[in-house]
């Protein structure tokens, strides 16, 4: 039987393959071999040599190894690894009640008040899951039974979930995953090489080209779906607005604008969702783990009149979707991200993030763009011609480096070019200075051995 992490016919960008010659610490090593013995081979780990964790507080992760490592990287505990906020409010429920949603309880109640009150005054109905592919599934259901079409609109490296559902409109899950049926792709948005003027205009022209394909095969189209920072294809964020004729046109074609905000959402890129920078008002939103700080909580929120369909013909019913334990995370989280004021302070040491990493590009002629909102930023790297050729080694090098400096992030965009920087909403500027100053001495190192 293959070792699962010996596994190496599906690429991962940023992915462990022993075969790459890494020196794991023998108690890294000693986990491996166990891991390996048990769990599935689907599995894939991260980094030349895996990271061992052994407990994480705040910003930082403590491995197996004694090291602390920043993690510049894991989105799911928006508010910081082990938050005594979630700690607290998880035990105190888990001590008074844990049931599902056919009893009437009030956190699920007030909770949702308060998460609604984040969004445009028209969606005003949210439904519950416990994963985000779960909810994706949720929302593709919702907008097929509303439009009476069946035809799904993706970019090409998106990443939606895991189930047959969210899989199929996975493209990134690699080649071997097939997609769904009724399923157009339409290509990545490009800004390194898109000038800004025209990114708007080529987007929307994929999207016309993709309803036409879905009308012409009868099956019609019920949403486009997109994940409004793109972090599979690459962290594409600019210029703001570049959505909005893509919504008109989904629209005039009968269909629905479903925002994945798994990722982007809760404050990440400095407004409470990613939708807003593009000026526009999705028909579905779907909302995953950070919202409960990487409990399991998810959600769908859309009007009632858009969820009516699905809602007055179906039975929906998720055993543990918004049970009060999650809920009560999810509070937390809530709670932490107003009286910490995260929305401002992501969108302020974002800019300090970007500035930092455009004043780094200047000096290195690999890096062909730098690019992001609040803490979601990506570096490209690649030729600097007019080819603009990606250079997806040098990244996992830079990618690695940072790892043995003590620094998590990570790669993405269809060739995973594209540094990854997406860390927990407290990072410090004392730790953007850390980044900062340690992600230069690396690529000036990697530069210079190429």
């Amino acid at each position: 039987m293959a070792n699962p992490s010996s596994t190496s016919g599906i690429h991962m960008a940023n992915g462990f393959d022993p075969a790459d010659g890494g020196t794991l610490d023998p108690a890294a090593a000693a986990l491996l071999h166990r891991r390996d013995s048990v769990l599935g081979p689907s599995y894939r780990l991260f980094y030349r040599e895996p990271i061992a964790a052994e407990s994480a507080r705040g910003v930082w992760i403590h491995g197996v190894d004694g090291r602390d490592y920043l993690d510049a990287y894991n989105n799911v505990p928006a508010i910081g690894h082990s938050h005594p906020a979630v700690t607290a409010a998880v035990t105190a429920q888990l001590s008074k009640l844990n049931t599902h949603t056919r009893y009437l309880t009030e956190p699920i109640i007030r909770y949702s008040e308060r998460l609604l009150a984040k969004f445009p005054a028209e969606l005003n109905r949210v439904t519950y899951a416990c994963t985000g592919s779960e909810a994706i599934d949720l929302a593709i259901r919702t907008a097929r039974s509303q439009t009476g079409k069946q035809g799904l609109i993706i970019s090409e490296h998106a990443y939606h979930g895991t189930t047959v559902a969210a899989a199929g409109i996975s493209p990134s899950l690699g080649p071997n995953n097939p997609l769904g049926e009724h399923v157009v792709t339409i290509p990545s948005i490009d800004t390194a090489r898109t000038p800004a003027d025209q990114v708007a205009t080529r987007l929307v022209e994929s999207v016309e080209k993709a309803i036409l394909t879905l009308e012409e095969s009868g099956a019609g189209v019920a949403a486009v779906i997109l994940d409004s920072i793109f972090s599979s294809d690459g962290v594409q964020t600019s210029p703001s607005g570049f959505l909005a004729d893509v919504v008109a046109a989904v629209h005039r074609a009968g269909g629905l604008y479903i925002a994945d905000e798994v990722q982007p959402g809760f404050g990440r890129t400095g407004t409470w969702w990613g939708f807003q920078h593009h000026g526009i008002t999705p028909d579905l939103v779907v909302l995953g783990k950070p919202m409960g700080n990487g409990l399991p909580i998810s959600a769908v929120v859309g009007s009632e009149s858009v969820q009516e369909a699905f809602g007055s013909r179906v039975r929906y019913f998720n055993t543990f979707g918004g049970n009060p334990v999650s809920i009560a995370a999810a509070s937390a989280v809530l709670d932490v991200i107003e009286e910490d004021g995260l929305v401002e302070h992501a969108s302020q040491i974002g800019d300090k993030l970007l500035e930092g990493l455009k004043d780094i590009a200047s000096r290195y002629e690999p890096v062909i763009d730098v690019r992001g909102r609040g803490l979601f930023l990506a570096m490209e790297f690649g030729a600097n011609d007019e080819t603009c050729t990606a250079d997806p080694a040098l990244a996992a090098r830079v990618v690695n480096a940072m790892r043995d400096e003590g620094i998590l992030i990570s790669a993405s965009g269809p060739a995973a070019a594209a540094l990854k920087i997406r860390p927990p909403m407290p990072f410090s500027a004392e730790n953007s200075d850390f980044l900062l100053e340690t992600l230069d001495r690396v690529i000036e190192r990697e530069v210079r051995s190429a």
